[in-house]
């Protein structure tokens, strides 16, 4: 895309999630709308947020952070009666297609997690929440309708 030095192409570098939204963009893939929350304690803060995303139909949310550097990828969000909150957490390391759901659970690819415990209360996160793409589609062919 040029946003980044020759090097960078072919090295171990990674990128995080705001070079994941701009490569979203440029090769024409699902919108991917940004958050920044300036302490992993501050999650607790975006759970509505999140939860609305996925009951509305978002995609995958990609996280990454400073201090926390496992990637992780959120699949869903579960808000219990009290404070408790969990997250649906896929290692976004996985590939290949799995014989069942059930065999990626028992090789600890995806599974809950407490979000009090799957966060770093010292870290940033960046946030990128993803739309589907037949969503996205949909909206368009909708504003050049109107």
């Amino acid at each position: 895309m040029g946003d980044k030095p020759p090097g960078f192409r072919g090295s171990p570098s990674w990128i995080g999630c705001v070079e994941a939204s701009l490569c979203l963009a440029h090769f024409g893939g699902p919108q991917g709308r940004l958050c920044h929350v300036p302490r992993g304690m501050g999650l607790q803060g975006e759970l509505d947020r999140l939860y609305s995303h996925f009951s509305e139909g978002g995609g995958p949310v990609m996280v990454g952070g400073d201090a926390d550097a496992r990637a992780k990828a959120l699949l869903g969000v579960c808000l219990g009666p009290r404070t408790e909150a969990h997250v649906l957490i896929l290692d976004p390391h996985c590939w290949g297609a799995p014989e069942n759901p059930t065999e990626l659970q028992a090789a600890g690819w995806v599974g809950w997690q407490e979000v009090a415990t799957a966060f770093d209360p010292n870290s940033f996160y960046n946030l990128c929440l993803t739309s589907r793409l037949e969503q996205q589609q949909q909206k368009q062919q909708h504003t050049l309708d109107c």
